[in-house]
């Protein structure tokens, strides 16, 4: 089942969330599932039953609602984001098996940087010593799927200090290269494509 991968660049989240929901809402039963891969200009993001208590002061970054599960996160330079926009019912996945499958895909490009990552049950994710390296949130409309994950590559963290990421209060929150891994984010999306592409094939 094909799969179109879309490098995107550097792009707006507004832009980016409205083209999700274009391309999702005039999709046909044909139409090829694309995954894009893309990083953000500073931006928190709400989930659609986020509660703004989770934002805990105002920095002057722009804070967007979105449509997607999950509560708040930070988008910024240096995080690799990955949009899967799918035909769930075309692929026979359900929406618990394409999480465990977007994990997975993270859990390989770590384990191939010498990285453990790790789930954590109830909390959607990647993890690396009981700190957040790949927030997840999904939505899906008429069987087809959009948003996805984002993985923190080289970025600065500062801004999740004023948030309870994820609406976990206190959640530690880390990156690869604090862990000792000097990749681009470049490079990054594109480890991170060929295994989302590997995890989603038939």
């Amino acid at each position: 089942m094909s799969l179109a991968v879309r490098r995107l660049g550097r792009t707006g989240f507004a832009e980016t969330f409205d083209a999700m929901r274009e391309f999702t809402a005039t999709r046909t039963g044909t139409t090829p599932d694309e995954l894009w891969l893309t990083e953000h200009p500073p931006v928190y993001t709400l989930g659609q039953a986020g509660k703004p208590e989770h934002l805990l002061r105002p920095n002057g970054i722009p804070v967007v609602r979105a449509d997607r599960g999950g509560q708040v996160t930070y988008h910024g330079p240096g995080q690799v984001v990955a949009y899967t926009l799918l035909d769930l019912r075309r692929r026979r996945v359900t929406v618990r098996r394409l999480v465990g499958l977007l994990e997975e895909a993270v859990i390989d490009v770590l384990a191939a940087l010498g990285v453990h990552g790790a789930r954590r049950p109830g909390a959607p994710g990647v993890y690396v010593a009981g700190a957040k390296i790949a927030a997840l949130g999904l939505r899906v409309r008429g069987g087809c799927c959009y948003h996805g994950l984002a993985l923190n590559v080289a970025m600065d963290l500062a801004p999740f200090a004023d948030i309870n990421p994820c609406g976990y209060k206190g959640l530690a929150v880390t990156q690869l290269s604090d862990l000792g891994v000097a990749l681009a984010p470049d490079a990054a999306a594109e480890a991170l494509g060929a295994a989302l592409a590997a995890r989603l094939a038939p």
